[in-house]
């Protein structure tokens, strides 16, 4: 069985722009045609979502909505929220959150998603999840 991997929001905007970034769609195809898992989580779905609705960007949400057909969709659950309000608090706790104290922050909620998965989170912002789970700069990946 192959490595499962989840996307954060700004690899998967790279993904879902109608210009989709050739080397992180080509990753794609290579890392699903060896059996890897490659997850679309509702949090990064959400947080990109509001983004391109707020700009009235249709081609990438229709875009958005093609990924939910080929990558694996990983809708949150009541666990996943439980452990992502841990994770919150142990990050203030130990003195490095990764939001402001009134912010819902995506990143602790993405962290528990990669870790009920089993995956290596695929983002930009690999200093506020590696704390918690494996996370990897998708430009390190080719």
């Amino acid at each position: 069985m192959g490595r499962s991997w989840i996307f954060d929001t700004g690899p998967l905007g790279k993904i879902a722009h109608p210009k989709a970034n050739r080397r992180l769609t080509a990753w794609i195809t290579r890392v699903l045609g060896a059996g890897d898992t490659v997850i679309l989580p509702e949090i990064a779905d959400y947080e990109l979502r509001r983004e391109l609705i707020r700009a009235n960007l249709s081609q990438s949400l229709n875009r958005l909505d093609q990924l939910k057909q080929t990558l694996v969709y990983q809708p949150l659950d009541t666990a996943t929220m439980s452990r992502a309000a841990s994770l919150w608090a142990l990050a203030r706790n130990e003195g490095h959150p990764t939001a402001d104290d009134k912010a819902l922050d995506g990143d602790v909620i993405l962290a528990a998603q990669a870790e009920a998965a089993g995956a290596t989170v695929v983002t930009e912002n690999v200093s506020h999840l590696d704390r918690f789970v494996a996370a990897a700069d998708w430009e390190t990946l080719f």
